[in-house]
């Protein structure tokens, strides 16, 4: 039984990580919507102390896995995929700022913390992309979870440092962001479509619009003008475009990756509702009501599919 135990934290991933940022993304839009949408604060208090708890899990783990099996944490940061999903940390540390924001202590070392790794990891993979042969095969949209991080800094740092800083990581998130989309958009129309462990990430085509339009209203003082709706009807398209897709998704078995899906609705979800707040267009209050349901359902299929797995004795297995 040790010796099983010591297995499971050798090959415990770094995309476990993506668990906390789908439900810091949950814990985000019950916060939002508790403002703006009327409906009790009492979710946004539970999915608090149930974003707490498996962040205290996920990073216990891991951080025995860095003590104990270096070399396996090493070989994951110079894989040509599993090196993108090292983004999920910084971003998890962001969301956790942003959850508890009234908390400015916490929320600025959060932020740091965060912010630094981000910065860190974003060169990292850029450097690593340029300096290495990667196949077209390789590229998936997990690429963007670098890009991502950049644009989220400004949503959790707007309030502890400068304009001119958090439009540096905006920018960065910007360009990478259309430069992936063509690489990616070419490698799923030409080369084929990505493998069935990775169709999941496709959700992630949601997330930097719609982060991007929340980043973007924190910079700019809030104003919800023709730029930020551009970036939120991008992250509805994609969403459209991904349901179009759905039927691809009904026979994939389970895989760790089903964590690819929570987070980017989460964030169309904050961005519907951010919208509503600032324009009371109704369309938008629809849109979020159904988007928060949605993505609520998600989280808690893809929470039942891993329990599931881990009692089956599937997860943290050697590939």
């Amino acid at each position: 039984m040790e010796t099983e135990a010591k297995s499971k934290i050798q090959y415990f991933p770094v995309m476990m990580f993506a668990i906390i940022m789908g439900f810091g993304g949950l814990t985000l839009d019950y916060k939002k919507a508790a403002d703006v949408l009327s409906i009790p604060p009492i979710f946004y208090q539970i999915l608090c102390v149930i974003v707490v708890i498996l962040a205290c899990i996920i990073v216990g783990i891991y951080v025995l896995k860095i003590l104990n099996y270096p070399q396996d944490v090493f070989d994951e940061f110079n894989h040509p995929i599993k090196v993108n999903f090292f983004a999920t940390i910084s971003m998890s540390t962001l969301l956790l700022s942003n959850i508890f924001h009234d908390n400015q202590t916490a929320a600025l070392m959060m932020f740091l913390l965060g912010a630094g790794f981000q910065t860190f990891i974003a060169f990292y993979a850029i450097t690593y992309w340029l300096n290495r042969n990667i196949e077209m095969a390789h590229s998936n949209p997990a690429w963007f979870i670098p890009v991502v991080g950049n644009l989220l800094v400004p949503t959790a740092g707007a309030d502890f440092s400068d304009y001119y800083a958090m439009m540096f990581f905006f920018s960065l998130g910007i360009f990478f962001w259309i430069i992936l989309t063509a690489i990616l958009f070419n490698r799923i129309i030409f080369h084929g479509m990505v493998a069935q462990k990775f169709l999941p990430t496709l959700a992630i085509f949601i997330a930097p619009p719609a982060v991007a339009m929340l980043s973007y209203l924190r910079i700019n003082g809030g104003t919800f003008d023709d730029f930020a709706t551009i970036l939120l009807n991008v992250a509805i398209i994609f969403a459209f475009l991904l349901f179009a897709l759905a039927r691809n998704f009904y026979k994939i078995r389970f895989f760790i990756s089903w964590w690819a899906f929570p987070f980017p609705f989460a964030a169309l979800t904050l961005a519907l509702i951010t919208a509503y707040e600032k324009t009371q267009y109704p369309m938008f209050c629809l849109m979020g009501y159904l988007s928060i349901i949605l993505t609520t359902l998600i989280v808690l299929l893809v929470s039942f599919k891993t329990i599931q797995a881990i009692l089956r004795g599937e997860i943290c297995n050697e590939e």
